[in-house]
């Protein structure tokens, strides 16, 4: 199996659950570098993989979504400076333990991870995308494995409409239909989870229901009398939503195999990192374990 992480996820978890007072000599803040870096040799050690990503996300405010919907993401802050220092270092020390690290100006680490996933499945292999994020989950194929770690569940291609109420690949219709507040997707109004289900379980995709508007008021859901029409007046939004819900294939990263490999981990730049962070002799003696292996 081939391992895409979704790098940020961990990094923010980190940021957000470690000691507050962990700092560098110069006083930096250090809990996300130092919680990241032990999710990350933990999940090397654990599953000792031939083959593993890490991507990251590089901005909140440039994907080429923006350009399509100036809004996306809007409602999010900036993350604290503190943190985007973090980030960097969070970098290095992916390099260092032998994983490629990946990063875009213009695609998020989702596009990252989604071009890998195809590239991945072109060549006849499964892969396990490691991250909690549920757009994430509309990668998922026969065979491939949707992990989130910290809470260590698993879900596989059947597991996916019991979870989320559609199958993988109608993810992002239905968050185009009902609207996704964390990145600020506006989707349809009037239009939530439970009935954006019922009509995907009806129809299929979002293009099916357009192609049958006249059918709507038939579907067993509150409301289905007046939601043809309220779908009809809101087809511009609903498309739009549609282009901002879906993962991209085309982000410019290497796809090859052997470009995914992981290397040995590079002891001499793992020691200098971890002395100008003053980090203890825990993800030191891990790191020689890696190493070994």
């Amino acid at each position: 199996m081939i391992y895409l992480v979704d790098a940020s996820v961990y990094v923010f978890r980190a940021y957000y659950s470690m000691p507050a007072d962990m700092t560098d000599p110069e006083g930096r803040l250090i809990n996300a570098v130092y919680g990241y870096a032990r999710f990350l040799g933990d999940l090397l050690e654990r599953v000792r993989p031939g083959h593993i990503v890490v991507a990251f996300d590089e901005s909140l405010n440039t994907s080429f979504r923006n350009e399509i919907f100036p809004e996306y993401k809007a409602n999010r802050e900036d993350p604290p400076e503190d943190l985007i220092w973090q980030f960097s270092q969070c970098r290095r020390i992916t390099e260092a333990l032998g994983v490629t690290g990946y990063a875009s100006d213009s695609y998020e680490a989702d596009d990252i991870i989604g071009t890998l996933a195809y590239a991945v499945r072109d060549r006849g292999r499964n892969f396990v995308v490691v991250t909690r994020d549920k757009d994430l989950a509309q990668l998922i194929g026969e065979g491939d494995e949707f992990w989130d770690y910290a809470s260590d569940r698993r879900l596989g291609y059947t597991d996916i409409p019991g979870t989320y109420g559609v199958r993988a690949e109608q993810i992002p219709d239905l968050l185009a239909l009902a609207g996704d507040s964390v990145d600020n997707i506006p989707g349809v109004r009037g239009v939530g989870p439970k009935t954006a289900v019922a009509l995907l379980s009806h129809f299929g995709t979002l293009d099916a229901i357009y192609e049958k508007l006249d059918e709507v008021a038939s579907v067993a859901v509150r409301g289905a009398k007046t939601l043809g029409a309220r779908l009809e007046a809101q087809e511009e939004m609903a498309r739009l939503s549609r282009r901002l819900t879906g993962v991209s294939l085309e982000a410019p990263v290497p796809t090859t195999l052997r470009s995914m490999r992981w290397r040995a981990p590079d002891l001499g730049a793992l020691e200098s990192l971890y002395d100008e962070l003053a980090v203890g002799e825990a993800l030191r003696r891990q790191a020689k374990r890696l190493a070994a292996l």
